[in-house]
């Protein structure tokens, strides 16, 4: 078990599971799929007009999840990654969906924004082909969003993702499955009119080859081919064939298409819409179909993870560059907050998460002052909650802009958005390692420690240091008051 990792890809249409082996082969790190589960899900067609997903479609997913996690069952959570796309995004009840279904998963589901949903599939696509300098495009329509990815090798160079997929697009334009030439222009012109909005860049930048990933693409490629519309893949004249076709017919019929898959046929017309529309729009004259997709992609990133190459890390540094922020200090900040996690969370490891975020915290807290000085905290938990983070789930950037938010000031208005106790003392390291570090100087030595008991917390602090340091001394007794806000005691003891 220990050279497996397993990755889950909750998506709007089907749910799917992959479970890879890594093996090294001259120096590179290769994933190799051993098994794989997909089910249908349809979970975007669960949607209402106010974004509410249905109980019906819940317990459809639920069940599914169910079933995955019995298969996951002996997996260490450290090998296991789940990733959620548009449905998750944008229905206005995960939050109340969410809990159950990691329950029945049996481990924690990230919902991820949709440009890390096309790095991931970027990388999951360039993982199965052969080495190139080539500029790639690679679409993917899935069944609420497409991502649109232009990238070279292994590195995406432009990432979108835009808010129309095969399940929403079918639903709207198709309903009870009816194709007419009107409907198909309908949903052709308001693909464009979403394509439209980034075919500028993307034209400009250009690529050598494009690819289709995941469903909608491959059932095009299988139907154009194998009912001889297209000699060589995906293109105009074989899409246009089709709309011909499926408009005399007045509906998919299954039995009349060479190589659809049953369970594709009520989403086909949608994904056929889009696509036609970014043949049209952004002048694509051949596509062919890409082997990996999202769920490769995250099996890729979580052995990335596995060998310290964390793209998060990456993400972090650019953040630093970008919105300049000093190293020196946030490095001394992050020395003394990890030393406090060490003594206040005991048996953590360099690999646990919330001692990652921590640190990835005390890196970024300063970013809100690339914007204004006051309320710089404010500025600084913004930016993490809202901007493109590479690697990071809204999850993962919704704990870093609390940390960035409750670590100086008021504490109430972090109380709210605090789940447990464990994240008061993570917040706790950082306040204290701020305060500490506000000299921007080196502290060579901590003069205080911490020990927390249930909510009772004890600081203890150099007597003769706390005498020559009388801002440090106003502000820890202030503490005193923070905590004490919140629900904890906090005691300062001279010694």
């Amino acid at each position: 078990m220990e050279h497996l990792l397993a990755a889950v890809d909750l998506g709007s249409n089907s749910f799917r599971l992959s479970i890879g082996r890594v093996a090294e082969q001259n120096g590179a790190k290769h994933i190799y799929q051993i098994d794989r589960l997909k089910e249908t899900v349809r979970l975007a067609a669960g949607l209402n007009s106010a974004k509410i997903l249905n109980d019906e479609s819940v317990e459809r997913a639920i069940e599914v999840l169910k079933r995955f996690g019995e298969r996951l069952r002996s997996f260490h959570p450290d090998r296991v990654r789940a990733v959620a796309t548009n449905t998750f995004r944008v229905a206005r009840n995960v939050a109340d969906f969410l809990p159950r279904a990691e329950a029945a998963l049996g481990f924690p589901i990230e919902v991820i924004a949709g440009r890390e949903e096309a790095r991931l599939i970027y990388s999951g696509v360039s993982h199965t082909l052969p080495i190139s300098t080539d500029k790639r495009l690679v679409i993917d329509i899935g069944g609420g969003s497409t991502e649109v990815i232009i990238g070279r090798g292994d590195e995406p160079l432009l990432t979108s993702s835009l808010y129309m997929g095969c399940v929403s697009y079918s639903r709207k334009f198709f309903p009870e499955g009816v194709i007419d030439a009107y409907s198909l222009k309908q949903a052709e012109l308001a693909a464009r009119r979403e394509i439209e909005v980034i075919t500028k860049p993307y034209r400009k930048m250009g690529w050598d080859t494009a690819f289709g990933s995941s469903g909608t693409a491959k059932a095009l490629y299988a139907i154009l081919t194998e009912g001889r519309l297209s000699p060589e893949g995906i293109t105009k004249d074989g899409i246009e064939k089709l709309k011909a076709k499926l408009v005399r017919a007045g509906r998919v019929i299954p039995n009349d298409l060479p190589g659809i898959k049953l369970e594709r046929a009520d989403v086909l017309t949608g994904g056929l819409a889009i696509m036609s529309a970014f043949f049209d729009e952004m002048h694509v004259e051949v596509m062919k179909t890409g082997d990996g997709a999202l769920r490769l992609g995250v099996l890729v990133d979580l052995a990335g993870r596995e060998e310290a190459h964390d793209r998060r890390d990456v993400s972090v540094l650019a953040f630093t560059k970008r919105y300049h922020v000093d190293t020196r200090q946030s490095t001394r900040v992050k020395r003394c907050a990890l030393s406090l996690f060490d003594a206040v969370l005991p048996g953590r490891t360099e690999q646990d998460e919330l001692r990652h975020t921590l640190s990835w915290a005390a890196d970024l807290h300063e970013v809100g002052l690339s914007i204004a000085q006051a309320g710089y905290h404010k500025h600084s938990a913004y930016i993490l909650n809202n901007a493109d983070m590479p690697g990071f789930s809204r999850v993962d950037q919704a704990q870093l802009g609390l940390l960035a938010l409750a670590h100086t000031g008021k504490l109430s208005k972090a109380q709210n958005l605090v789940k447990n106790r464990e994240q008061w003392l993570t917040i706790l390291c950082l306040r204290l390692a701020v305060l500490l570090c506000r000299r921007r100087e080196d502290v060579s030595r901590l003069p205080l420690s911490v020990s927390v008991k249930g909510l009772a917390i004890v600081c203890k602090v150099d007597k003769k240091w706390l005498g020559s340091h009388p801002l440090t001394d106003f502000s820890l007794h202030g503490e005193e008051t923070e905590w004490g806000k919140v629900g904890f005691n906090f005691e300062l003891i001279q010694v």
